[in-house]
């Protein structure tokens, strides 16, 4: 009975699927005992043929088809041989084995394509003794060679019952052979069937098989056989182990390459994918964009990286945020400048109340554009106290200029990547603020306002204000570099304004590449204005009232700047203002009508009693206590320095949180008043019986400076000679031990301080007139000013006789 199946690999002349029939009990008609003496012979290139196994075969050479044909025609007996060498097309006779197996062709069949196919079953093995013939084919003298002789002791039995299993077990472990093979394997009865069987479908080398073949002795095939199917049984263990601890791995890229083509599907039915549109229109946006060539290299590049890239890997979304960056950017893309000067006047006035000085500047920076039709943007700098709206200018200048507007708060910046940008690698990287702010407002040439440059951060982390040194320099940020961008961006036509409280707290090489424009505080007169034309409005408008629906007088304006604000700004007029807005609109929301004009007695209800009073400077009728004036970050204020003598030990003690210049000049004031007693009428005795204790008032307050000189000076004398200060009187001026009176800084800070304290004269160092000139006259109307020289001079005008 002949059973077939598929079963192990594929061996043949050049390709085949290998049918096992098993007959172990062959028919005594098919025995054969005589063959010709010219035997047609079939050279195989891929297999070796055992007795009584069957194969079929596709016969492609010429030869090879020849000898089939004839031989099907005839006694369908044929030789096959194994080739040495299974790379050679045409063998020839040192190319073939000696031992083969005589086949019988149990069926021929004509394929389509015009090729043969055959079935052969191996019948008995011979030894090729002489080629006869070799065209059209090999013809040979063979001699058959003896059966098997079965060994009937117990180590063949268990050879053969170990192949049985080891072979069920390789066919158990290799999912590519069927399970059958098992069942065929269990029923071979016959020993030396089951050894060619097994032989037959090892997948082991033509070699190896040819061996086997040509082994005389059964129990010897049988010993080579159990050794070459242990190797197999390894190597099935060893790649099962391996298939195993990869499998998991295996499954979940299947599962995820499963759902990529889901979605893959999906997207196409929905009209293609995303990414490829997306790349698409990236592609097209770039072709029709105005930008450098470095730029336009970049993103070739990148695009091209970009569609080569799969987009799950992680730098998909690095590449494509990097390309997103370029085509945002206004490359070489600029709002056009309004060249109207007297368009730009009337914007800069209806915004801001005086500031003459900063809207002159930004007239003539608008002439020369509007003559020459370039030129780099200069670097302003605005200094001044907080509230008076340096900010808010850098807006009306773009509206002036008609240029976008992006404003940068760089206080309590650390982080020199925030202004550079980070590397594109990092994780979560961005480019600096300056390309981001540019990137937002899609122009080249916007006016940045960088808000708080004197509180830019400093540590061991970076130094931000020296990464502004390239972006704030006209000579050099035509190249700035970002970090992330990779490129040179021009920043020569952006208007940079920077705005700053304490110009000292900037970093020097960063001052140098700045126009310093100094905005000083608001005298009261002004912030009138301010509030009429700007506050007011405003709060009306945040409080739900409508505009004008009550009125505030000049005089009542001015009761709240003297009484309830001390500052050069007009933030906290700002907050009364709103203050009187609320209390206004409770009114009219319970009553339905408020008063139409508020009165000074109005104001006290509603913000309660005065916060400052100008009545202390009247109470001023001791010796020894001066009155003067400093400049601080947030305006010029005033400051008392008293001095007061007791019996003791001589001595000098200062107190009230001074810094060292100010300890420095109370201690020049002392020597330069005890070496001239004599001229200023006091005894020289009391400099060594008398403790001196000079104080300034409002101790947790630093206080430093050399404003303070002749204000120290005028208390000691005070305090020696017994002459009272004169009422309403302030000074400012620093000194020398040769009795000589210098300039000193912040004028017009400290003459409105003055102006807004209700004081009425100011004692200056003549060098100082100039400043006091510039200052509008109605602002300091009903204060005089008496300029000085030396300390002499001093005295005899702070003094009373």
């Amino acid at each position: 009975m002949i059973q077939k199946n598929y079963f192990l690999h594929p061996e043949d002349d050049t390709d085949f699927i290998p049918i096992i029939p098993i007959n172990e009990h062959e028919n005594e008609s098919d025995k054969i005992t005589d063959v010709p003496d010219n035997l047609p012979v079939l050279p195989l290139r891929n297999t070796v043929l055992f007795p009584g196994v069957v194969l079929p075969i596709t016969v492609g050479r010429d030869k090879s088809i020849k000898a089939v044909n004839d031989s099907y025609k005839t006694n369908k007996l044929i030789g096959v041989l194994a080739q040495k060498d299974s790379t050679i097309e045409d063998p020839e006779v040192k190319d073939l084995c000696l031992i083969g197996t005589i086949a019988k062709i149990v069926k021929l069949i004509k394929m389509p394509d015009g090729g043969t196919t055959i079935i052969i079953q191996g019948k008995k093995r011979f030894f090729l003794e002489e080629i006869t013939t070799e065209d059209p084919y090999f013809k040979a003298k063979v001699k058959l060679l003896d059966e098997d002789v079965i060994p009937v002791d117990e180590d063949f039995g268990a050879y053969v019952s170990n192949i049985k299993d080891v072979a069920s077990q390789i066919v158990s472990m290799s999912p590519n052979i069927p399970t059958e093979a098992s069942i065929i394997l269990k029923n071979i009865e016959n020993p030396s069937f089951l050894i060619n069987f097994v032989s037959s479908n090892l997948n082991s080398e033509i070699g190896e098989k040819q061996r086997l073949l040509e082994t005389e002795d059964v129990k010897a095939r049988a010993e080579e056989l159990m050794q070459i199917l242990q190797k197999e049984l390894q190597f099935a263990e060893l790649k099962n182990k391996v298939t195993n601890k990869t499998r998991t791995e295996l499954d979940k890229q299947q599962r995820e390459y499963f759902l990529q083509q889901q979605l893959k599907s999906i997207k196409e039915e929905l009209g293609g994918d995303l990414n490829d549109r997306e790349l698409a229109e990236m592609r097209k946006k770039g072709e029709g964009k105005k930008w450098p060539q470095a730029a336009k290299n970049l993103f070739k590049s990148s695009i091209e990286k970009l569609e080569r890239m799969h987009p799950s890997t992680p730098d998909y979304s690095v590449v494509y945020n990097h390309l997103d960056l370029l085509l945002d950017l206004p490359w070489e893309e600029y709002t056009k400048d309004s060249y109207d000067l007297k368009k730009a006047k009337q914007v800069l006035d209806n915004d801001h109340y005086g500031m003459t000085k900063i809207k002159e500047r930004i007239l003539e920076y608008l002439a020369v554009l509007k003559l020459k039709g370039d030129m780099k943007s200069p670097i302003l700098c605005f200094i001044g106290p907080p509230g008076i709206g340096k900010t808010s200018l850098g807006r009306s200048i773009a509206n002036a200029v008609e240029r976008k507007y992006v404003r940068l708060s760089l206080g309590g910046l650390h982080d020199e990547s925030e202004l550079r940008g980070h590397r594109k690698t990092y994780i979560g990287a961005m480019p600096g603020r300056i390309i981001q702010s540019i990137r937002k407002v899609k122009s080249s040439n916007p006016v940045i306002i960088l808000d708080e440059i004197d509180k830019v951060g400093s540590d061991q982390r970076g130094d931000p204000s020296s990464a502004l040194l390239e972006i704030l320099d006209p000579e050099q940020n035509n190249t700035f570099y970002d970090n992330y961008l990779e490129l040179e961006y021009d920043l020569s036509k952006v208007l940079f304004i920077a705005t700053a409280n304490n110009i000292n707290q900037i970093q020097p090489a960063l001052r140098d590449r700045l126009e310093i424009i100094d905005l000083s505080g608001y005298a009261i007169e002004e912030k009138v204005q301010i509030a009429k034309v700007h506050l007011l409005p405003k709060q009306f408008e945040a409080h739900g009232l409508k505009n004008g629906s009550f009125k505030i007088g000049d005089k009542v304006l001015e009761k709240i700047i003297e009484t309830y604000t001390r500052e050069s700004g007009v933030r906290e007029l700002d907050r009364q203002i709103a203050s009187i807005m609320r209390y206004q609109a409770k009114e009219m929301a319970v009553k339905g009508k408020v008063k139409a004009t508020l009165t000074i007695q109005d104001v006290e209800k509603i913000l309660g009693s005065a916060k400052y009073s100008n009545e202390i400077y009247k109470t001023i009728n001791l010796p020894g206590v001066a009155v003067g004036l400093a400049w601080t970050y947030v305006g010029g204020d005033i400051l008392f320095i008293e001095t007061i003598l007791s019996d003791g030990k001589p001595n000098l003690t200062l107190t009230g949180n001074l810094g060292n210049v100010m300890k420095e000049s109370a201690s020049t004031a002392l020597s330069y008043l005890q070496a001239n007693a004599k001229k200023f009428n006091i005894d020289p005795e009391l400099f060594q019986k008398k403790t001196i204790h000079v104080h300034v008032p409002e101790g947790a307050v630093p206080k430093d400076g050399p404003s303070a000189g002749i204000t120290m000076f005028t208390s000691l004398a005070s305090a020696f000679s017994g002459r009272k200060v004169k009422p309403f009187l302030a000074m400012t001026g620093e000194i020398t031990l040769r009795g000589q009176v210098l300039p000193v800084g912040g004028i017009k800070e400290k003459v409105l301080a003055a102006k807004r304290s209700g004081l009425k004269e100011i004692i200056l160092c003549w060098q100082n007139e100039k400043d006091v000139n510039e200052i509008d006259a109605e602002f300091i109307k009903g204060v005089n000013f008496h300029y000085v020289k030396n300390m002499q001079q001093v005295l005899d005008l702070a003094l009373t006789q």
